[in-house]
């Protein structure tokens, strides 16, 4: 099974997510494809970067309008701007060196995604309030969810993409909708942040489909901490939306003073994402590294998204040994020498062997003798089989097998004692049986029926691991 692990340790945002999809190996002509298929009018820029030693992957969306230059040239130097297009001009992240904003006034303090979402660029229409922002803009150009889905649905994507695209966007909704109580059909997306999210979202399910994954699983999310600045006044990290989306989610903070999880990035973790937990078993593939915009000093600013083929941590930890079968069909033997052949094999190192009735060619009755042995032993045996068996051809053929870890535990009946075999995989038992040949040597010497000999020991077993 084809799995990907999302380490959030950083934590995770829309671009940042691009970035590691594409680090990841998805084609980023594809997502650029994706951008023009919307018909939004949006572009990315993707670039290559450094954070703190880590080369990764840093995508930029540019609605229209915005600077036609790099974020990382002037988004450091812009400052605060008070002329932003909506809600979105007054959030700011409290700590040291953490008013990063575009010219637009798009928040881009941490991650590099403005913080153009539900929770801070949204506009609440209703028939009986409306919530009141200095701004008319996202009011009147702001987005919903209804125009939001046609544009989706009107996008050259896969219906699964719609559909996982469509899904994420309803689950920002719902949580807003959540904390302010609301209908989430009243939530509005203001301009700018309506076309950014959309570019996040729906290339995050082109993405994730173009890699051909069955599971993503995801880490416990690093939030970060401290405050934000928003419309609605200041809040804590992380925002209440990005709360909500993240409920039962593992989550925790390094300490570092910024929003590391967005509403975006965990609208995404929420509806893309299986599970979470720690790394898990998987043959590593490839792995990509998708950057945030900051970059904190001892901390690198990345999400990294590691591909690979899962391995069943059920039976990953069972030895694994390679064995040789021999195979013969045998139609024109006595059976008395059959069963005298079985026991010659046994003896001479056989693991296993088995007679099974077969209907030959002529419509003559035979037996397919099929012998389980270890391949240093394969050529004894096989001469063993010619010269003891009428046969003309024995078959052989490698395989692999997973064998339990195997005790002897011995238990004393009141007629004497009797080893039980006891299998368990992992440190746990799954199969326990009493040895046969002692019960039938007790039965015969002490004239008892051989079924008590083996419940008395099965039980005294069971006794035992009480």
């Amino acid at each position: 099974m084809r799995i990907a692990y999302l380490d959030c340790f950083s934590g995770v945002s829309g671009d940042m997510f691009m970035g590691a999809l594409i680090g990841a190996g998805v084609p980023r002509q594809l997502l650029e494809e994706t951008v023009a298929a919307l018909n939004i009018g949006a572009r990315l820029e993707i670039s290559r970067v450094q954070r703190n030693g880590i080369n990764a992957t840093k995508v930029d969306v540019f609605s229209p309008g915005e600077k036609d230059s790099p974020r990382e040239m002037y988004e450091q130097s812009s400052g605060y701007s008070e002329h932003a297009h909506g809600p979105e001009e007054n959030r700011r992240e409290h700590g040291p060196d953490e008013h990063a904003h575009d010219e637009h006034g798009h928040s881009r303090a941490h991650h590099g995604e403005p913080v153009a979402l539900l929770e801070h660029n949204y506009a609440l229409q209703s028939s009986a309030t409306s919530l009141k922002h200095d701004h008319s803009h996202s009011q009147e150009h702001g987005r919903g969810l209804n125009e939001i889905r046609s544009i989706i649905r009107r996008a050259a994507i896969s219906e699964t993409a719609r559909q996982s695209a469509i899904a994420i966007f309803e689950a920002l909704g719902a949580a807003e909708a959540k904390i302010h109580d609301t209908d989430i059909e009243k939530i509005h997306f203001h301009e700018v942040g309506a076309v950014d999210a959309m570019v996040d979202i729906v290339c995050a399910a082109v993405g994730t489909e173009a890699l051909g994954l069955d599971e993503i699983v995801c880490s416990p999310l690093n939030v970060g901490g401290g405050t934000v600045n928003c419309a609605h006044g200041t809040l804590p990290v992380p925002a209440p939306a990005t709360l909500e989306l993240l409920r039962d989610a593992p989550v925790y903070s390094s300490g570092i003073r910024a929003e590391l999880v967005t509403p975006t990035g965990a609208a995404i973790v929420r509806t893309l994402a299986k599970r979470f937990a720690p790394f898990p078993r998987m043959k590593v593939e490839i792995a990509g590294y998708g950057a945030g915009t900051r970059d904190f000093a001892g901390h690198a600013n990345v999400v990294r998204l590691t591909i690979g083929e899962a391995q069943s941590e059920l039976l990953s930890d069972i030895p694994t040994d390679t064995i040789v079968i021999l195979e013969a069909n045998i139609d024109d033997l006595n059976p008395q020498v059959f069963g005298y052949v079985m026991d010659r094999l046994l003896e001479e190192g056989a693991l296993d062997l088995f007679g099974v009735p077969v209907q030959m060619k002529k419509n003559r009755p035979g037996t397919l003798l099929t012998v389980l042995c270890r391949t240093e032993d394969a050529s004894k045996l096989t001469r063993l089989i010619f010269t003891e068996t009428t046969t003309l051809g024995v078959r052989q053929r490698e395989e692999k097998r997973q064998t339990l870890a195997r005790e002897w535990i011995t238990v004393a009946t009141r007629w004497g004692d009797v080893r039980v075999k006891v299998g368990s995989m992992n440190d746990t038992v799954t199969n326990y049986a009493p040895e046969y040949e002692d019960c039938r040597r007790i039965a015969a010497e002490r004239h008892v029926p051989l079924k008590a000999v083996m419940q008395e020991a099965m039980q005294l077993y069971m006794n035992r691991q009480r």
